[in-house]
């Protein structure tokens, strides 16, 4: 029997993590992730699959981010009949982040066509809408880390903790080969260890091949504790100024990473008892599930949480669903935090929060995620002395602070680190990455005497 992984995204770059493994029985697809660029070429390679849907046994989704569960709506539409699995706490941020996902194909669909309409061009649909989302979200069945599970008559499965956001999954395929079982591992995205709420990722034993991320491959992050004491810090100065601290966050792990932190600092008396708000109704549902679903943090946040201690539940702590609450915001004057949506500021209502603070010399704009080329929030770090938002130029005055060591991505200390704790391997397959940052950890791993690769994009290998 052969055995044969297929690399369908997420290869060379960061977007639309997909790998199809099959055998001569059986084709179970790991991860189904959004690919995210230009309008055209996107919709084009997330509207078509270079495989036969209706042919899959099953599907894994590794966690609830849009790089790696986006696109599971289209693959739905394509009339699969198969399962999809992944744990609960993925299923129920999957479907928030899903149906949030169609929502934002919707509107920018509904724009695009005023404009075609206006100058008579062809009218587009969405890649899919809101109701697509939550249709594709119920065929996700929830599984617990460490269950076996008989996917098909040659392949097992079994989930470990990832230790990257709630409900993160390494996936590992116990697949029959001949007399034998081939055992492989799909870690990507794979968590950093000592994050706050979360346990540090499982170790896997007996693997022969490994998918692994390389997201960071050539970097070292920074101690996560630095992000506490650089928060701290920029907050007090800026309240002493009288001013707003804006934090564009990512709505999904971030944003209650922060919050988590905010929390420990007001126990500890380190900042001033200020208003805090949260503005954004899906920060607000994401935040609700982390509290549902505590059984996946740390025995620290977990007790908490269960013994009404909640991080997510501060005296001067608000969420702000309504708009017209957003708005009223802009009006108020007094020192306070605001987090918002959209990590990149590119949509949502932190650039209305930009727009009327990034003139003020009193104000902070404090950064805490990765900003890509040619976003706002990359002009922003490159404090760029005028700024386009809503196709106005705005003066940036305020203050701007980068705090890199929020991530939640192994970086290259830890890859190292979880690939020797896996050897011997026969191979390891490096994805999720850019070029660079898989080429440097290629080389690490080969001066440690591993035998790695970097894959192409639909390029099939064949594992013995």
């Amino acid at each position: 029997m052969s055995v044969r992984l297929r690399f369908l995204g997420g290869v060379r770059n960061v977007t639309g993590s997909s790998h199809l493994v099959s055998t001569d029985k059986s084709q179970v697809l790991l991860d189904v992730g959004l690919f995210q660029g230009r309008r055209d070429q996107t919709y084009q390679l997330n509207s078509t699959f270079n495989f036969n849907p209706r042919m899959l046994s099953a599907v894994v989704l590794s966690h609830a981010h849009i790089d790696h569960c986006g696109n599971l709506p289209s693959l739905v539409k394509k009339g699969i009949r198969a399962r999809v699995y992944a744990t609960s706490a993925t299923k129920d941020l999957a479907r928030l982040m899903l149906e949030d996902s169609g929502k934002i194909h919707e509107e920018d669909i509904k724009y695009l066509n005023k404009i075609n309409r206006r100058l008579g061009g062809p009218l587009r649909k969405p890649l899919y809408t809101r109701r697509e989302a939550s249709k594709a979200a119920k065929k996700i069945h929830p599984i617990s880390y460490d269950q076996k599970l008989h996917l098909t008559s040659d392949i097992c499965l079994t989930l470990y903790n990832a230790g990257h956001i709630l409900g993160s999954a390494i996936t590992v395929l116990d697949i029959k080969d001949g007399d034998g079982v081939l055992r492989l591992g799909y870690a990507v995205d794979l968590g950093r260890k000592g994050l706050p709420m979360l346990d540090d990722p499982a170790t896997v034993k007996g693997l022969d091949y490994l998918i692994l991320e390389s997201t960071y491959g050539g970097r070292l992050h920074a101690p996560i504790e630095e992000a506490k004491a650089k928060l701290k810090d920029a907050i007090t100065r800026t309240i002493a100024r009288k001013g707003k601290v804006i934090i564009p966050s990512f709505t999904l792990e971030r944003i209650q990473e922060v919050i988590y932190f905010l929390n420990e600092l007001l126990k500890e008396k380190a900042i001033p008892a200020i208003p805090i708000y949260v503005d954004s109704p899906l920060a607000t549902d994401i935040t609700d599930a982390f509290s549902f679903h505590s059984s996946y943090m740390n025995k620290k946040t977990h007790y908490a949480i269960d013994q009404g201690n909640s991080p997510f539940e501060l005296l001067n702590l608000k969420f702000i669903r309504d708009q017209k609450d957003s708005k009223v915001l802009n009006n108020d004057k007094q020192p306070m935090i605001i987090l918002a949506g959209s990590g990149m500021c590119e949509s949502g209502r932190v650039l209305h929060h930009l727009k009327n603070n990034i003139e003020d010399s009193r104000n902070t704009v404090l950064v805490v995620g990765y900003m890509a080329r040619d976003t706002l929030g990359k002009r922003l770090v490159d404090r760029q002395r005028f700024v386009p938002i809503f196709g106005v130029e705005y003066e940036l005055n305020a203050e701007v602070v980068i705090i890199n060591s929020f991530s939640g991505h192994a970086d290259k200390e830890d890859l190292l680190g979880f690939v020797a704790d896996c050897l011997p391997l026969k191979r390891v397959f490096l994805v999720h990455g850019e070029l660079e940052q898989s080429q440097s950890l290629f080389d690490s791993l080969a001066a440690l005497g591993v035998n790695a690769y970097i894959p192409s994009k639909d390029e099939e290998v064949l594992l013995s």
